[in-house]
């Protein structure tokens, strides 16, 4: 029998984040297990094009920073911090295993395993099933189970003789197409657009069929550091600004988007969906030239002559390709406790931050003593899906600085954290007025924000 202190299933961003904590933290013996071969979860099937819509400083573990901190003097993130690639991320996942974690003698990994529960798992390549004898935690990094269009099905019919890809084929694919037609509105049907005209596929050569449009965070708004800080903190101004004056939820979504904090495809067309997606205006801009959008609802059955949807059918040839991009990432859970007797569940308990989250959660789990008092710290958060979800986690982000305000020892070792986005600052430290302006605004509009977001929720009723 295999004997650890904690069994950690799952080695993608939340696991892997969570290890790096204890490791950092606490002398505990850690023993990680995960289905794929290589650490990085869902990174493992992705495509090849794919890359963070966050910038890589929000990202990996705490230990160790991904990229070279550099911004973009080119393409369409020139002006922003990096953004690093699938294959940067697997590597970097990669390389902390063998370069940290396994030299340290406190971890051990077995990856291409399935996990059984009742701590055992057991070998996809032998078949030997092993017991674990678990001293303090199991730990379950697979709560959110995401998926990807490579893992997951379409779920609708495709008749013999359409040429159906995921975009893990579409560069072995390019050319022999006179239409592209990516399905999902998601994020990966915005990558996948634009990969297409970034290589030079005519606007007038896609269809894109987007059941809904979506609110989309801009990536003005998310940089991190002393360089953007005030506009950093000024974003968050805004947004309280705007949580507390607003109307109705569509004349807040007006007054957020005239901010600049949101962003959609199209003025004319409301969003009905919001999956906290990062994007910048040059990406927006260059899908904007896609003349033809299908807003018809979910896809039914592709046939060789026609796409059936849910609110119509439009017309197709034979030799159209079709790449399919309706995974849902992440998927939409209910919320439970964090810490719950010999189990910890992580989840995101930072708006869009998972790996931030983890870092807090094995921070919280190595420093706090009873279960009430870490979970008090970790409150979970469900990944958003309707536009009015935007509310519900700015209720919740600040309800959870709040918490971590009134704490101390959190509050600096927060401030301190690389995957926090802003550098340590010394509160004793006199501040620049901008930045002292920005801070009174907050402080001004924070409580009404509160209440009206607690109120326009409530007229949903």
């Amino acid at each position: 029998m295999l004997e650890t202190d904690y069994l950690i299933i799952g080695t993608g961003a939340l696991g892997m984040g969570f290890a790096d904590q204890l490791l950092t933290d606490t002398e505990a013996s850690l023993l990680l297990v995960d289905k794929h071969h290589m650490p990085g979860g869902h990174w493992n099937d992705a495509y090849s094009f794919v890359r963070l819509h966050q910038p890589s400083a929000f990202y990996g573990v705490g230990s160790r920073e991904l990229g070279s901190n550099r911004i973009d003097a080119t393409g369409i993130n020139a002006g922003f911090y990096e953004l690093a690639s699938g294959p940067e991320v697997q590597s970097y996942f990669d390389r902390l295993m063998r370069e940290r974690f396994l030299p340290s003698g406190r971890v051990r990994y077995f990856p291409l395993c399935e996990y059984n529960g009742e701590s055992s798992f057991t070998s996809l390549l032998s078949g030997q099933t092993q017991v674990v004898k678990v001293n303090k935690r199991i730990v379950d990094a697979t709560y959110f189970n995401t998926s990807v269009p490579s893992t997951r099905p379409p779920q609708y019919a495709v008749d013999e003789g359409v040429t159906l890809i995921t975009p893990n084929a579409l560069p072995r694919h390019v050319g022999g197409h006179t239409r592209y037609t990516v399905i999902g509105g998601g994020k990966t049907g915005m990558d996948v657009c634009v990969w297409l005209l970034l290589n030079g596929a005519p606007p007038e050569s896609l269809r894109w069929i987007a059941p809904r449009d979506s609110w989309l965070i801009n990536r003005e708004t998310t940089q991190p550091g002393d360089l953007f800080y005030s506009r950093f903190l000024g974003a968050k101004a805004a947004q309280l600004e705007a949580s507390a004056n607003a109307k109705t939820i569509d004349n807040l979504f007006e007054m957020l988007e005239e901010s600049r904090q949101l962003l959609r495809l199209d003025r004319s067309i409301k969003p009905q969906m919001y999956h906290g997606a990062t994007i910048a205006p040059a990406e927006i801009e260059l899908l904007a030239t896609i003349p033809d959008i299908v807003r018809l609802g979910r896809v039914r059955a592709i046939g060789r002559d026609r796409i059936d949807l849910d609110n119509g059918c439009v017309q197709a040839s034979a030799d159209d390709l079709y790449i399919d991009c309706t995974a849902s990432a992440i998927a939409r859970r209910p919320n439970r406790p964090v810490f719950e007797g010999s189990t910890i569940t992580l989840q995101m308990i930072r708006a869009g931050l998972f790996s931030f989250s983890a870092a807090v959660i094995g921070h919280v789990e190595a420093s706090y003593g009873s279960d009430a008092e870490k979970n008090h710290l970790c409150l979970p958060m469900q990944a958003p899906d309707e536009a009015a979800d935007w509310l519900r986690l700015m209720l919740a982000e600040n309800e959870i600085l709040a918490r971590w305000g009134a704490d101390k020892s959190l509050r600096h070792w927060i401030a301190g954290h690389r995957l926090a986005g802003a550098s340590l600052r010394d509160p004793a430290a006199p501040e620049e007025p901008e930045i002292a302006g920005i801070r009174a605004r907050i402080r001004t509009a924070g409580g009404a924000a509160a209440n009206n977001l607690q109120a326009l929720l409530a007229s949903l009723d």
